[in-house]
């Protein structure tokens, strides 16, 4: 199949499917659902649910044009010696960290694995042929195989979704650029943590330096107009 030509920001970028990941990022009730971490420690995350609609679409376009999904849950050990002690920065900026030492009675249940707080929403659900990474820290290359995975494929092209947009979706990209990956934020498919602002801040940055700025409607019609051009 030939390149296809997204529309994006700052320019069009062209992909190939059979180069393509869709990445969803940290979908879990901890970053999304009303009770978990970010909403306990005073983050707002009461429009996330248009945002897990507008994934839920996008993984369906990805799946129907045998684009692989790669969804990440962001954790560590119920001891949580994978999140580092005081000699690590995660230890002091770490949010959850942070507010589980204000409120005791939340340690071991804020990004513990296996936990509530961990799992991915219930309305986001992977099947089989996706891929489940855990990660340790903000950026999902960082510990992770998934690097070797993509390479192994022979992917270039990165689309994101998921939450936070300034946080680990920023972070996963920014990374993923210093390793000649290419990364699509597709925006509407998106949350940051914290105010408007650190939304629009993110998406400046990511276009401006690091990547291209879509959104789910794009994505998908470029996918249908793809299948439907092949078919025909």
């Amino acid at each position: 199949m030939k390149d296809l030509t997204l529309e994006a920001r700052p320019e069009a970028i062209s992909f190939s499917p059979e180069q393509s990941a869709l990445i969803v990022v940290d979908m879990q009730n901890a970053y999304a659902s009303k009770g978990g971490y970010l909403d306990l420690a005073g983050f707002d995350v009461s429009a996330t649910g248009p945002v897990i609609e507008k994934i839920n679409i996008a993984v369906s376009a990805a799946r129907a044009a045998g684009i692989p999904v790669i969804w990440f849950q962001n954790g560590w050990d119920e001891q949580y010696v994978e999140a580092g002690g005081p000699g690590s920065p995660n230890w002091h900026k770490s949010n959850a960290l942070k507010t589980m030492r204000q409120r005791p009675e939340l340690e071991g249940k804020l990004l513990a694995k296996g936990g509530w707080d961990y799992q991915l929403v219930d309305a986001l659900k992977p099947e089989p042929g996706d891929i489940l990474l855990p990660k340790p820290r903000y950026s999902g290359f960082f510990n992770t195989p998934l690097d070797s995975i993509l390479r192994s494929r022979g992917i270039r092209q990165l689309f994101f979704t998921g939450i936070a947009t300034n946080v680990c979706v920023e972070s996963t990209l920014r990374d993923g650029f210093f390793l000649e990956y290419f990364g699509i934020v597709l925006e509407d498919a998106t949350h940051q943590a914290g105010p408007a602002f650190a939304q629009q801040a993110a998406l400046f940055n990511i276009e401006t330096f690091f990547g291209w700025v879509s959104d789910v409607q794009t994505f998908c019609d470029t996918l249908d107009t793809t299948s439907l051009a092949h078919i025909a």
